[in-house]
């Protein structure tokens, strides 16, 4: 049988089982917190957080563990967190704002109609 991965150090092995322990960790807080938080803006910032940090805690284990397997550095998961870094938190803004842009249409439509009724 042929061995795809090769025998990695114990650091290296300890630090990426403790890194995808954490992504893990956050990922479930995230979930969680989307699940349990009581309005959506507090419900769409922790998965937001949790995605982020267990998005990079995942690439970054997979830099260490890529970078031992080819005997050089391995900067592909780099870009990939990079862009989750950079996407994840700008489309949770745009989310919140269209949140925002709809609340206050909402709450403009009723003062408008209690103004007619009144």
């Amino acid at each position: 049988m042929i061995n795809a991965m090769p025998d990695l150090p114990d650091w290296a092995a300890l630090t990426i089982a403790f890194l995808l322990v954490v992504a893990g960790f956050f990922a479930f807080t995230g979930s969680l917190g989307l699940l349990r938080l009581p309005h959506f803006y507090s419900r769409i910032h922790a998965p937001t957080l949790g995605n982020t940090l267990a998005s990079f805690c995942l690439v970054v284990s997979i830099f260490i563990a890529a970078s031992f397997v080819e005997h050089r550095l391995v900067a592909h998961s780099l870009l990939v967190s990079f862009f989750l870094i950079l996407t994840s938190p700008v489309t949770a803004m745009l989310l919140m704002r269209a949140a925002i842009k709809r609340e206050l249409q909402r709450t403009a439509k009723a003062q408008l109609e209690m103004q007619e009724e009144g």
